[in-house]
Order: C-alpha cells, then sequence, then structure tokens
C-alpha cells in the first residue's frame, strides 16, 4: 500500500521533513513580506523628465493648448505616494478615476473627474533588471505618454471608462498604436528598442482592424 506516509519512513525523518517545512514557510513569508521596490532619487529626476516629455509630446500631437491641458486634471505618482488599493502586480502603470470637487464647494454639479496615474515601480524596475538594453527614460517615456492618451480619450468621451474586457483590449491597442505613432520619429537613445518591445501589439491591433472589417 502506496501513500502520503510512505514518505515518513523514520523519526528522523520526520525532523527532517518538518525543518524543511519551516524554511519553506519562512521563505515565502519573507517573499510575501518584502516592499515593492521603489525609484530611487535619481531615477526619479528621469521618471520627471520623462513625464514633462510625454505632456509635451501628447498636447504637440492632440493640438492641445496649455489652458486645455490644465483642464483635463489629472496627476501622475509613483509608488511612494501610492495608497495600498493603488498598487498593482504586474502592470507598469494603472489609471484610477476620483471624483473630485473644488475646495469650498457643495455642489453637486461642481464635481469633475479627477484620473491619477499610477506608476508601478516595482514593476518598471523589475523588467529593466531582466532586460538591461532596456533603459528607463525612454521606457518611461512610453508608459506615461500611453497613460496620457487614455486620459485625453477617456476625457474626450471616446472611450467609455468602465469598458468591458474586451473592450479594454481592443482600447489597449488601439492606444499603443497611437503611442508608437507619437513616439516613432523622435529621435532618442534606446527607444527604438522599448517600441520594439511593444511590437507585439502593433500585431494585435493589425488582427483587431481584420476581425472588425470581417464582421461589418
Amino acid at each position: 500500500m502506496t501513500g502520503f506516509y510512505d514518505f515518513f519512513t523514520s523519526p528522523s525523518t520526520i525532523v527532517k521533513n518538518i525543518c524543511a517545512l519551516i524554511r519553506l514557510i519562512n521563505n515565502m513569508i519573507m517573499h510575501n513580506s518584502k516592499k515593492p521596490q521603489k525609484f530611487d532619487r535619481k531615477q526619479l529626476q528621469v521618471v520627471n523628465k520623462a513625464a514633462e516629455m510625454a505632456e509635451e509630446l501628447v498636447s504637440n500631437y492632440y493640438k492641445i493648448s496649455a489652458s486645455q491641458w490644465l483642464r483635463r486634471r489629472y496627476d501622475i505618482k509613483t509608488l511612494a505616494d501610492l495608497s495600498p488599493d493603488e498598487i498593482v502586480s504586474g502592470p507598469f502603470a494603472q489609471i484610477i478615476r476620483y471624483k473630485a470637487q473644488p475646495k469650498g464647494s457643495s455642489l453637486g454639479s461642481s464635481t469633475y473627474d479627477f484620473y491619477k496615474i499610477c506608476l508601478q515601480d516595482n514593476s518598471i524596475l523589475s523588467v529593466i533588471k531582466k532586460s538591461p538594453e532596456i533603459k528607463l527614460f525612454p521606457f518611461s517615456l512610453y508608459i506615461i505618454t500611453h497613460e496620457l492618451i487614455h486620459i485625453i480619450r477617456f476625457s474626450d468621451f471616446l472611450q467609455n471608462f468602465n469598458a468591458s474586457d474586451q473592450e479594454r483590449m481592443e482600447e489597449e491597442a488601439r492606444v499603443h498604436k497611437n503611442t508608437h505613432g507619437i513616439l516613432k520619429s523622435i529621435k532618442l537613445y534606446g527607444l527604438s528598442t522599448v517600441l520594439k518591445y511593444y511590437d507585439k501589439w502593433h500585431i494585435s491591433f493589425d488582427e483587431l482592424q481584420i476581425d472588425e472589417l470581417q464582421n461589418h
């Protein structure tokens, strides 16, 4: 007869297995308790410069004046300034929409949508660590440009914020195509590597266009 208890053939084996199990549990606890890696001061400076460049590129592409840009209420924050529910595992960034209201106003009609771009430092740094050819500045530039395009499309009602999973995937493909369109002519060291990194989304968009044609 065989079974689970066949592994425990002697007291010494029991002790060894218990010790191994304790080490495994401790390792799991240590792994789960590790705080996500944050940008250091130098990296934050790089990300801030990338954000400034992304804002300029996107406003020029969509022909948005400074006053119009300021009316698009949003903010860009890194991990150090995020609340626990703004932190996600996997994505490089996420946009959260809040309902805001001017200070001193109690009228419901004065509320407006406020978008927060939550950069996920740990996910971004993980890619750079695994792929040293990907540099922080062009990678951040792509990510922030991408998220700003989303905000413009949400603000102009070109895309529903509360979309279905299928609609989200389709929108992601469209926004990646627009992001590539904005950045492809920019002369910047390391940017071509980042664009190549996102090539799979161009394939997705091409397939999406074919599907749309076939369904009409």
